[in-house]
């Protein structure tokens, strides 16, 4: 095992697959992927997962909410434990992305790193992709927990602190009133259009300080404090949320018909299925929860479903 997290090196991946198609293709290598891999190879199931990119979780400095962590767990290493359990049982993580996913018969087919691979069923478990403010600097400001995307999260450790909040729309009047439990120092930067903020009377029942402005300037100091600027003016926070909202990444099941909500998450029955049979998600893709715990949960619903379908599809029946 090398590489980030413990994956497979692509050399020793493709020495694994070759020649054996998964029975279930897994894409993503987030905490849902994961979950799922792990419990499918311990159902005895062939799973490859596609591992596209460096998934949100490792942007978690520490994790105070994950339950079993009292003194808290980086992402890093929720992700590298993870991984090392899924490949325990033999799952197969490779690096790529899916570039085509398409039905075949009863079960599908994909492309992966210039090869066509088959599956009898497919879970997607993609996550979204965040909005960032326009900042210099974000990502690592994210990384350094100095600009915060999920207050569900980490809403207690602003406890006392100055927040910001910069939206664009009604969801940082909505971001707001949830800290407002923390903290009575929140301030709503918003940088959308006028129309867009329609619940400014919430925001000033709620003593929420509203400042309609774009950003022009930020300072990171340290590993905590942020300075915003608007007008040449600079105000210190100690903690700022990104209210800007994510784009679920569902263009793979779209691409085959897949029932999708208003917001573009996939719409999913009680285990997990897609309007297309055979194609599952989890995780972010589904609800945009950012929750872990939500995710893990998810794709072992899921995880469980496949397994007893494809039971069922080759004849197995419940003693």
């Amino acid at each position: 095992m090398l590489g980030r997290a413990g994956r497979l090196l692509a050399d020793d991946v493709a020495d694994t697959v070759s020649g054996t198609d998964p029975e279930v293709l897994i894409v993503g290598a987030g905490p849902a992927g994961l979950t799922a891999a792990t419990y499918l190879a311990r159902f005895r199931r062939r799973v490859l997962v596609a591992d596209g990119g460096p998934p949100r979780a490792l942007w978690i400095p520490v994790s105070h909410n994950l339950p079993g962590f009292p003194q808290g767990i980086t992402g890093e290493a929720i992700v590298g434990r993870m991984t090392e359990q899924a490949l325990e049982y033999d799952a197969v993580i490779e690096p790529g992305r899916i570039e085509a996913l398409a039905r075949h018969g009863d079960g599908f087919t994909a492309r992966l790193n210039g090869r066509e691979l088959r599956a009898r069923a497919v879970l997607l478990a993609t996550g979204v992709a965040d909005h960032h403010p326009d900042l210099p600097g974000v990502e690592r400001a994210i990384e350094r927990a100095v600009v915060r995307i999920c207050p569900i999260c980490d809403g207690y450790e602003a406890i006392g602190k100055a927040v910001a909040i910069i939206g664009k729309d009604d969801a940082g009047v909505r971001e707001a009133a949830f800290l407002r439990t923390y903290s009575d120092q929140v301030t709503l930067i918003h940088v959308g259009p006028a129309a867009a903020l329609t619940e400014e009377d919430e925001l000033r029942r709620m003593a929420v300080e509203l400042i309609r402005a774009p950003i022009d300037n930020v300072r990171l100091e340290g590993d905590r404090v942020t300075a915003l600027s608007w007008g040449g003016t600079f105000r210190v926070f100690d903690l700022v949320y990104s209210a800007l909202g994510t784009t679920p990444n569902a263009g793979l099941a779209e691409t085959l018909g897949a029932r999708v909500s208003e917001d573009g998450c996939m719409v999913v029955d009680a285990h997990q299925q897609t309007s297309v049979p055979g194609l599952y998600a989890a995780g972010d893709v589904v609800r945009g929860l950012n929750q872990i715990a939500v995710a893990g949960a998810e794709a072992a619903i899921a995880a469980t479903a496949i397994h007893n379908a494809l039971r069922e599809a080759d004849g197995w029946t419940a003693d």
